[in-house]
């Protein structure tokens, strides 16, 4: 018998930046205040060891210890969900077993990654996994690292299957969110989160469900505002909110000429927050002092005392 998550879960999911000492050592301290942090700060739901939670960077060791420090920090506050992608199949199965031992409520799965799945692979696959993991499971579409997106009538089929309970998507693909929501429009109870915050208010104002928005991490407030907004309709506030979004999306996430700006941004402004650690895990690093005087700049800009 599979765990009962709200049906469909709604809000913003916040996945959670994984602090690190060093490669092998998880900032214990930092971690705690990170998890305070959001909570306060109103957020619906948490997830770990998503890509902003840098885990196909950490050890297996390292992900079962953040799943234990999570599920004991949170102590059944607000719902934790577990990434566990991995190439390998019993490995997800083994991360699902943990994140079940430790009392966690769901756990999200990419496409494996490396070798590329048609999609009568990929259903199998998941009809597969079902049968294996006593969660239930979100689907997690990130077609720029996995070179795989769930086609929509594959999420038809997927949604069938007892157990899968939802999908995050992070496209950025306004066409293929709308070819999902009409694939999924019997199955009211099915959930469908956006990944890109930019456009979070305006998938909810057109019946989304929620954001699992990496923004969260710093300003928990600020998102779950905007979401509370856009489901009450009120677009004054909306346009108020949207503006600090967007200044915050094209700021922190702009510095550094690298894929990884987004999470060494966030990390970094995190760190001069004093919330905790900045340190990334390996091949990447954290912003130089250059790339921290540029963030320390942007939050003063931002007043970001006012957000939290």
């Amino acid at each position: 018998m599979k765990k009962k998550l709200a049906a469909p879960l709604k809000g913003i999911i916040v996945p959670l930046v994984t602090p690190l000492i060093d490669n092998n050592t998880i900032d214990i301290e930092g971690f705690k205040k990170l998890i305070e942090h959001t909570i306060s700060g109103g957020v619906h739901g948490i997830f770990v060891l998503g890509t902003t939670g840098e885990f196909a960077s950490i050890s297996y060791k390292l992900r079962e210890e953040l799943i234990e420090q999570t599920c004991k920090i949170v102590n059944g506050r607000v719902p934790v969900l577990v990434g566990i992608a991995d190439s390998s199949f019993p490995e997800s199965v083994n991360l699902a077993n943990k994140a079940a031992e430790n009392g966690a409520d769901a756990v999200v799965l990419t496409p494996p990654y490396y070798f590329r799945l048609g999609q009568t692979e990929l259903l199998e696959y998941l009809k597969h996994i079902m049968s294996q993991i006593p969660l239930p499971l979100f689907l997690y579409n990130m077609p720029a690292q996995t070179k795989i997106s769930f086609a929509p009538e594959t999420v038809k089929k997927i949604s069938e299957i007892p157990g899968v309970v939802g999908i995050k998507d992070s496209s950025a693909d306004l066409p293929y969110f709308k070819q999902v929501q009409y694939a999924l429009k019997d199955k009211k109870d099915f959930t469908f989160m956006v990944g890109p915050e930019e456009i979070m208010s305006d998938f909810v104002l057109a019946g989304g469900h929620g954001g699992v928005n990496g923004g969260a991490n710093m300003f928990p407030k600020l998102y779950v505002n905007l979401y509370n907004a856009s489901v009450n309709r009120d677009f004054e506030k909306i346009k108020e909110l949207q503006q600090k979004v967007i200044q915050i999306s094209s700021t922190i996430y702009k510095v550094g000429n690298y894929n990884s700006s987004f999470l060494k941004g966030v990390k970094c402004a995190l760190s001069v927050m004093g919330i905790c650690s900045d340190f990334m895990a390996e091949p990447f690093h954290r912003f130089r002092e250059p790339e921290r005087m540029k963030i320390k700049q942007i939050l003063k800009d931002l007043n970001y005392q006012e957000l939290l």
